[in-house]
């Protein structure tokens, strides 16, 4: 099944055994060309990571993360009953009917914000059903957390939403280089999560208030606006 998937042109991709993101990482480093995807679809949870070869600085190229972010929505909405609700949080996590269900994570060749890293990755893992619930009995006991399937999306399969997810975000890629990020700031704006609303994140509270240009959080405190980069997300190198 993983074998027949179909991807755009400038994407290929590579099925994995382990850590998708990882395998992205190392397929990266060694100089694969922009555009693979690697994934892994089999278990009780699905990954698939994306490599980039940024031609801008780190603190702009983390907008990827939200972008693909944007791509899966889009992706799952698509594939998915009308009235589930899939949205975003600021760092990465996925909602689904408002509870988390799994998340997207990013690593570059380097961590400098003002450097052209070498290469970019951003994946997601999304938990398809309990791996000790599988027959999804007890799903009511842990609200704030959930998977694909126990939400009535047991129609959507994987090898489907990996693909969806590859050509929307291709969609968004062309978006972003041709007309800049103002369409992607408008539409992930529209799917955040938790927006003036009042969160902790990284030790500091506040009321989530938006974001800057390249999508740092900007978080009200009485009379303080903090801000918090997007590249404080970036997770080392394997």
């Amino acid at each position: 099944m993983s074998d027949a998937l179909s991807f755009p042109p400038l994407m290929s991709g590579e099925a994995v055994a382990g850590d998708a993101i990882a395998a992205a990482c190392a397929r990266a480093a060694e100089g694969v060309n922009a555009g693979l995807i690697t994934y892994r679809l089999a278990g009780a949870e699905m990954e698939a990571a994306l490599v980039f070869a940024p031609e801008v600085p780190l603190t702009r190229a983390v907008a990827m993360l939200p972008l693909c972010g944007v791509g899966f929505q889009n992706a799952l909405g698509a594939l998915s009953p009308p009235e589930i609700a899939v949205q975003l949080d600021w760092d990465g996590r996925i909602r689904i009917n408002g509870a988390s269900c799994g998340a997207f994570r990013m690593v570059a060749s380097t961590t400098d914000p003002d450097a052209v890293p070498d290469w970019l990755v951003v994946g997601f893992t999304l938990p398809l059903y309990p791996a000790d619930d599988p027959d999804m009995a007890n799903t009511g006991a842990t609200p704030d957390q959930t998977a694909l399937y126990a939400e009535g999306c047991a129609e959507v399969s994987p090898p489907a939403l990996v693909e969806s997810w590859a050509r929307h975000t291709l969609h968004w890629i062309n978006r972003w280089e041709d007309l800049g990020p103002k369409s992607l700031h408008a539409e992930w704006r529209g799917l955040v999560f938790d927006l003036e609303s009042e969160v902790t994140l990284q030790g500091q509270s506040g009321t989530f208030i938006g974001v800057d240009e390249d999508f740092g959080m900007l978080l009200r405190a009485g009379e303080t606006t903090r801000l918090i980069p997007l590249t404080t997300l970036l997770e080392p190198a394997p």
